[in-house]
C-alpha cells in the first residue's frame, strides 16, 4: 500500500492527546482519529493514510458498555499493518468532549454520538417540521457534551414568517449563537466560517429533514452525502445519511454529519438542565419554600411568573417533564451499574478459574 503523509494536527492533535499518548510511544503504537464506523469495523486517519481497524480481544473483554467503544471523533492507539491497510485498536485517548444519547430501545445504555468536538450545530428547519420543544431537548444534550452549542435555522427561504420563529428560539436559547441559513439563496453561510479553523472540529445535529446533509454538502464544495427531498405534506425528511462519518473541509476544520434523529432520547443531563433552563432555576430559586413543587404553594414565584405571563407555561412544562425523565433514566442507570459490576466480576472468577486449571 502507498504511504501517504498527513498532519494530524489538522485532525485536532494537541498537546493535551500528545501527552495522554506519551506512554504508548516505546511500544511502537500509533495514535489516530475514528472518521467513520459501521458494524464494529472502523476507518481511522493516521499521519500514513487511512486504515480499516477493529477492537483488540483485551479492549472489547475490559469494555464495561457501549461507551467504552470508539466513536466518530475519538482518537485510538493502534497497532498498525500499513502493507495490509489494516489496523488494530487498543485504547481510546481521553475525550474532552462527546454528544450521548440513550440507546433507542428498553436498554439502558449510553451511545456515544461523536466524541471530541469544539461545536456543535444544532440544524432545524424553519418549515412546517419547525420545534420549539425539540430544540430545548437538543440544546440540553448539546449543554452536557463539553462543546459549545450553536443554533442553525435552515431552509430561511421557506419561511414566511422569520421574526416570529427567531423569536420563538431566542426565548429558550439564552446566550446561545443563532444563524438563519438558507442553502439554496446562500443567506448566511458565509457567517458559519468562524467556528471552522486547523484542527477545529463541528458536528451537525437535528432530525432527519433539517438540512444537515445539505449544508455538510456546500460546505465541502461537493455532493459527498446523499441527500432526499422531504416528503410532501407533512415536511418530514427521509433518512439520508445512515451513518456518522468526520470530513476534511476544504477551507480547513472538519465536520460530522449525522443520521437524523426525530426523538433524542436523553442519558445524562445534571448541568445542561441547568444551563437550558437558567430562567427557571432563577426563579424557582425566589420560591418562599425551598422545597416548593410549584403547584399550588403560596409565593412560588415559578407560578406567579406564569400568571403574570414572564414565563411560558409550556416552557415549565417542557422542563418538568426533562427532569422526569432524567430523574427515571437515573434510577435505571444505577440498577444496570449494579448489573454490570456483577457481571465484571462474574468474568474475573471465570478467568481465574480457568488460569487454575491449566
Amino acid at each position: 500500500m502507498e504511504e501517504t503523509t498527513l498532519d494530524i494536527k489538522q485532525l485536532g492533535w494537541n498537546q493535551e492527546l500528545e501527552k495522554a499518548f506519551s506512554e504508548h510511544q516505546d511500544k511502537r503504537y500509533q495514535a489516530g482519529r475514528v472518521v467513520l464506523e459501521h458494524k464494529g469495523m472502523y476507518r481511522v486517519l493516521t499521519e500514513q493514510g487511512e486504515l480499516l481497524s477493529e477492537i483488540s480481544g483485551k479492549f472489547r473483554f475490559g469494555a464495561k458498555g457501549r461507551e467504552d467503544f470508539p466513536a466518530v471523533g475519538d482518537w485510538v492507539v493502534l497497532s498498525t499493518r500499513h502493507e495490509e491497510g489494516k489496523a488494530t485498536i487498543h485504547e481510546v485517548l481521553p475525550r474532552f468532549s462527546k454528544f450521548s444519547r440513550k440507546l433507542a430501545g428498553e436498554t439502558t445504555e449510553e451511545q456515544v454520538v461523536a466524541a471530541n468536538i469544539d461545536t456543535i450545530f444544532l440544524v432545524n428547519a424553519l418549515n412546517n417540521d419547525f420545534n420549539v420543544r425539540r430544540i430545548e431537548r437538543y440544546l440540553l444534550m448539546a449543554w452536557e457534551s463539553g462543546a459549545n452549542p450553536v443554533i442553525i435555522l435552515t431552509k430561511a427561504d421557506l419561511c414566511d414568517d422569520i421574526d416570529r420563529r427567531l423569536n420563538e428560539v431566542e426565548s429558550i436559547a439564552f446566550g446561545v449563537p443563532i444563524h438563519l441559513v438558507s442553502v439554496v439563496t446562500e443567506i448566511g453561510i458565509d457567517e458559519l466560517s468562524i467556528y471552522f479553523g486547523p484542527g477545529k472540529t463541528v458536528a451537525l445535529l437535528g432530525s432527519s429533514g433539517a438540512g444537515k446533509s445539505t449544508l455538510t454538502n456546500f460546505l465541502l464544495g461537493e455532493h459527498k452525502q446523499v441527500v432526499q427531498e422531504i416528503r410532501q405534506g407533512d415536511d418530514r425528511g427521509r433518512h439520508t445519511t445512515t451513518h456518522r462519518e468526520l470530513l476534511a473541509l476544504p477551507t480547513g476544520g472538519l465536520i460530522i454529519d449525522t443520521p437524523g434523529m426525530r426523538e433524542l432520547q436523553l442519558w445524562d443531563a445534571g448541568d445542561g438542565l441547568s444551563e437550558s433552563f437558567t430562567e427557571i432555576e432563577d426563579l424557582a430559586a425566589q420560591c418562599r419554600y425551598r422545597d416548593c413543587q410549584h403547584q399550588t404553594e403560596p409565593g412560588c414565584a415559578v407560578k406567579n411568573a406564569i400568571d403574570e405571563g414572564i414565563l411560558d407555561e409550556k416552557r415549565f412544562q417542557s422542563y418538568e417533564k426533562l427532569q422526569k425523565e432524567l430523574a427515571y433514566l437515573e434510577r435505571k442507570a444505577d440498577k444496570r451499574a449494579q448489573l454490570v459490576e456483577k457481571e465484571k466480576w462474574k468474568k474475573i472468577t471465570k478467568s481465574i478459574k480457568g488460569k487454575n486449571r491449566v
